[in-house]
């Protein structure tokens, strides 16, 4: 006989708490747990997103540190949170990973209760909750600082938004970056971004901006020529999610090493 719970609304999460409460994901155990097994946590490192003319550009450095030492030279930090949807992490990397999938959970389990799929804007919302609770361990040094980007289906563009580690959400018109290299990313975006940007332009533009992150952050990774591993680019638009080819970004990268050697 199936099990009939308490619980007859469309969020996984307050369904795992009402009738699961045994297997609900707890982030500030989550956290506890991983702050007592090690000193340092692995912490992601710079993020971006930016608005195209077609949607939205999503890119990440591959580095993950503990401290001054190096954790992961192949972390991905960019995910797809649906069809029309990305989440890009910065800080803690286990929270923040975790924080990532449980989303897609969410966002999946609402499509399949509701029949359709959350408007961008309460994606956005979701993420946000997620973040004010993982606010205790936060406040040990635990803290995850997303962006989140995706094509609003309703509004036929792109949109972004970036948080604080409260769960406060600001969307933001053009672009943002967040992690320890975030100032230097943002700097780069400043100079480099107009409005309407065609997708090669804002590849472009968003290397150049993580290129300009890592020469002035030593805890973002560079592109790193002797293991082959470039940043993870992913592009939303009303055709669902593109990974950008690791080709392409070889490419657009040496043309950008060419146009700085000639400069």
């Amino acid at each position: 006989m199936p099990f009939r719970g308490q619980y007859q609304g469309s969020s996984f999460s307050e369904l795992l708490e009402l009738d699961h409460s045994h297997i609900r994901v707890d982030f500030a155990d989550l956290a506890q747990k991983a702050h007592d097994a090690i000193v340092e946590a692995p912490h992601g490192t710079t993020v971006l997103a930016l608005r195209l003319e077609a949607g939205v550009l999503v890119a990440g450095d591959r580095l993950a540190t503990a401290g001054y030492q190096v954790a992961s030279r192949e972390v991905e930090k960019v995910f797809a949170a649906d069809e029309h949807s990305l989440i890009a992490i910065a800080g803690a990397a286990g929270p923040a990973i975790e924080m990532a999938r449980l989303l897609g959970i969410e966002l999946e389990h609402y499509e399949k209760i509701e029949g359709e799929a959350l408007e961008l804007d309460g994606k956005a919302n979701k993420l946000s909750q997620m973040i004010r609770q993982n606010l205790p361990a936060a406040m040990q040094g635990l803290a995850v600082v997303p962006l989140f980007a995706g094509y609003d289906t309703r509004r036929k563009q792109g949109r972004l938004w970036k948080f604080d580690i409260t769960g406060g959400r600001y969307e933001e018109a053009e672009f943002d970056a967040s992690g320890s290299g975030g100032l230097f990313a943002k700097e780069s975006l400043k100079k480099s971004y107009t409005p309407g940007l065609e997708r090669a332009d804002g590849l472009r533009a968003a290397l150049e901006a993580l290129r300009a992150a890592a020469d002035e952050d030593r805890a973002t990774g560079g592109v790193d020529l002797e293991r082959g591993i470039y940043p993870i680019v992913k592009v939303c638009t009303a055709e669902g999610i593109e990974d950008v080819p690791e080709s392409e970004i070889a490419d657009v990268h040496r043309a950008i090493v060419e146009s700085s050697r000639r400069g």
